[in-house]
C-alpha cells in the first residue's frame, strides 16, 4: 500500500514538473514575433508544446498546464500590454481561453491506443488539437465582440471583425500545427508517449 502511494506520488510529482516546464517553454514561445502580417491574426507557438502535453497526459493535466499558462500570459504579457481591459474580459481571454486548451487531452487515451498499435495517429492528432484551439478562440471571439468592438474599422459590425481575427488565428494555427505535425511525425509520436 505504501509502494503504491509513493510511485502514485512520484508519478504524480513527474507530471507537475513536466507541467511546469511545458508552461515555461510556452510562456518563451510567446516572446517569439509571431504576427502573421494580418492585422491581430496571430501565430500561438505555445500552443504545439501544450498539445503534445495534453495528449501526453491527459485531460487534467492538460487543463492545469493551459490555466497556469494563462495566469503567467496574463501577468507577464497581458498588464504591460494593454491586453486586460477589465477583470471579467481579464478572466475570459487569459485562464479560460488558455486553460481550455487542454481539452486536447480527451483524446489522450485514443492517439496513444493508435500509435500502440502502429496506426498513424496524425489525423487523431489534429482532430483532438483543432477542439482545443478552437475552444480557445471561441472565447477570444466573444471576447473580442464584447470588449474589444471599439477596435474594429468604422462600420464594421464588432462580431464580424472579432470572428476574422480570432478565426483568422484559429486557421493560421491549426496550419501550423498540421504542417509541423507531418514534418515531425515520428517525433511527435516519441514525445506523446509516456515510458514507464
Amino acid at each position: 500500500m505504501i509502494n503504491n502511494v509513493s510511485k502514485g506520488t512520484g508519478n504524480d510529482l513527474v507530471v507537475i514538473t513536466e507541467g511546469a516546464l511545458i508552461t515555461a517553454l510556452a510562456m518563451v514561445l510567446s516572446f517569439i514575433p509571431h504576427s502573421t502580417g494580418v492585422s491581430a491574426v496571430e501565430f500561438s507557438y505555445g500552443l504545439i508544446p501544450m498539445s503534445i502535453f495534453a495528449l501526453r497526459r491527459g485531460l487534467k493535466p492538460g487543463l492545469m498546464a493551459g490555466l497556469v499558462w494563462g495566469i503567467l500570459d496574463l501577468v507577464i504579457r497581458g498588464f504591460s500590454s494593454g491586453g486586460f481591459l477589465n477583470p471579467l474580459q481579464g478572466f475570459v481571454e487569459y485562464p479560460v481561453a488558455f486553460g481550455v486548451v487542454g481539452l486536447i487531452g480527451l483524446g489522450s487515451v485514443q492517439v496513444k491506443r493508435s500509435i500502440e498499435q502502429g496506426n498513424n495517429a496524425l489525423g487523431l492528432i489534429i482532430f483532438y488539437s483543432a477542439i482545443g484551439f478552437f475552444a480557445k478562440y471561441f472565447f477570444h471571439f466573444i471576447a473580442g465582440g464584447i470588449y474589444w468592438g471599439s477596435y474594429a474599422p468604422k462600420g464594421m459590425n464588432p462580431w464580424i471583425y472579432s470572428f476574422a481575427i480570432n478565426g483568422g488565428s484559429f486557421i493560421a494555427n491549426m496550419i501550423m500545427l498540421l504542417v509541423l505535425a507531418v514534418l515531425l511525425n515520428k517525433i511527435f509520436k516519441r514525445l506523446i508517449m509516456v515510458k514507464n
